[in-house]
């Protein structure tokens, strides 16, 4: 917390206001922020993990605990990331989770509903049958509308969300990402990561460098990834701070696995589970 307020240099107490947080710069900030300060906790406590995953921004997160990036630059990437983003759409554009549908489907959709209105895109893959699109919230109103008319899906529901990330329309700002990336230096990971917008494993610093770069303008595949990290012999999933919405799509995707949600546990009992935890 130290680090991150002399390397913002603003008092932390006012970023995770009611008013701060209608800014997705604050937003990406706080994110950050509590993951690295919770995976750190835990290291402290001998938690030691296999592989290492961020959701999004949560990405720089991941980047920072595998050893190639450093904190105080991920505060300055993820600030700037969060700068770029609000200033191309300050207004008018975001993002609808649709529950239901799988990705085949919901592409085949969208192609119908782009004929006729504003653009959407798929932004999110999060499970075989939860995808998140993003473009103009009117556009989104009437698909969410329409989906839910016609029975497609399960739900359908605009977020609270303030601009259209990984999505073709934040292209520009994924090339002003990439080149305030290649000015900053990261080192080979000490930990396999997996990527966001590929969802494959990604093992060098010229690798996480990329994909920190472009996926603000690419879909997230966290389903791939986590189904990836399964694969491999995963049984155990930690979700950082702060919320539990990764822990769901695991239970939901993993019956078997063990799921320990840093809301939900106290960093003692995580870290216990984990020095126990069964052999894959």
């Amino acid at each position: 917390m130290a680090e991150a307020k002399q390397v913002l240099d603003r008092p932390l107490t006012g970023l995770d206001t009611e008013e701060s947080l209608r800014s997705t710069t604050s937003v990406q900030l706080c994110l950050l922020i509590a993951g690295v300060a919770t995976a750190r906790a835990l290291q402290a406590r001998g938690v030691v993990p296999d592989y290492v995953a961020g959701h999004s921004v949560g990405a720089f997160g991941a980047a920072v605990i595998s050893g190639s990036l450093a904190f105080a630059d991920a505060l300055r990437l993820v600030r700037l990331r969060g700068q770029l983003m609000a200033r191309a759409y300050p207004t008018g554009y975001g993002m609808a989770a649709v529950m239901g549908l799988r990705e085949t489907g919901l592409l085949a959709l969208l192609a119908v509903h782009n004929q006729t209105d504003s653009p959407l895109y798929l932004a999110n893959s999060n499970a075989a049958d939860q995808q998140v699109v993003a473009g103009r919230l009117d556009s989104l109103a009437a698909f969410t509308q329409q989906l839910l008319a016609t029975g497609a899906a399960r739900s359908a529901k605009v977020l609270e969300v303030a601009v259209p990330s990984h999505c073709v329309l934040l292209a520009e700002v994924a090339e002003q990402l990439q080149r305030a990336l290649a000015e900053v230096p990261l080192a080979e990971p000490t930990l396999p990561t997996v990527a966001n917008h590929t969802g494959r494993m990604l093992r060098t610093a010229a690798a996480i460098r990329h994909d920190l770069g472009v996926s603000v303008a690419q879909p997230v595949r966290w389903y791939d990834a986590t189904t990836l990290l399964y694969e491999l012999g995963t049984r155990l999933f930690i979700e950082l701070q702060p919320g539990t919405v990764l822990t769901r799509l695991a239970e939901a995707a993993f019956p078997d696995a063990e799921l320990l949600p840093a809301a939900d546990y106290s960093l003692d009992t995580i870290a216990y589970r984990w020095h126990h935890r069964r052999p894959a």
